[in-house]
């Protein structure tokens, strides 16, 4: 497609670069933004630019934050003692808008996928480890994918740590298999956590 103008091409060229917009998606974007008043484009664009230099992980769940520590993570309302093991900072977000959790959260950052070449290594599961040192965790409930990957990783984790002083727990499987949590709707994924079953190497 040719345009009359370099700088409206390469708008386009970046905003089509985001997951699910084509080049005509983009362009439609790139003219509305054109059409709005200049503050609205610069608002987006510092909005945008702040996302990528100013939000931080949290240290404790590597949840995104403001701040070093996350609101959930100093939250003194909430219990030590559940830990809610995810795949993705979606997962804590679906979860919390059930509001059916009072737990705290330990991100994974993806799953176990050797197709992928994700291995343990590549996860945050040595922060599991410190958090059981500590020895205020008395329950790990693994709210993972009901995918294979997402089985494997729970697997993994419950070998690993089978013989620590804790209980293992997966939300019920109110999610169908091969669902991932950021779609479940809210009533559904709030009764898988608040039924959750005892995990077992069976599962």
């Amino acid at each position: 497609m040719d345009y009359p103008s370099k700088v409206l091409a390469k708008a386009v060229e970046e905003i089509s670069g985001l997951p699910g917009i084509g080049k005509k998606s983009a362009l439609r974007l790139a003219l509305h933004l054109l059409k709005q008043p200049e503050s609205q484009a610069i608002t987006l664009g510092d909005s945008l630019k702040k996302l990528v230099t100013e939000i931080q992980y949290c240290k404790n769940c590597h949840n995104f934050s403001d701040l070093e520590i996350c609101e959930i993570c100093s939250n003194q309302k909430r219990t030590n003692e559940i830990l809610c093991i995810v795949e993705d900072v979606r997962d804590v977000m679906a979860i919390e808008n059930t509001g059916k959790f009072r737990g705290k959260y330990l991100v994974l950052g993806g799953k176990i996928s050797p197709m992928e070449g994700i291995g343990p290594n590549q996860l945050n599961i040595t922060s599991i480890a410190k958090k059981l040192e500590i020895g205020a965790v008395k329950e790990l409930i693994f709210a993972l994918s009901a995918t294979m990957e997402g089985d494997t990783t729970a697997y993994y984790i419950y070998r690993k740590f089978k013989n620590s002083d804790v209980k293992f727990s997966t939300i019920a499987r109110g999610i169908s298999v091969g669902d991932e949590l950021e779609y479940a709707d809210e009533i559904s994924l709030g009764r898988s956590i608040q039924n959750r079953l005892p995990y077992n190497e069976t599962d």
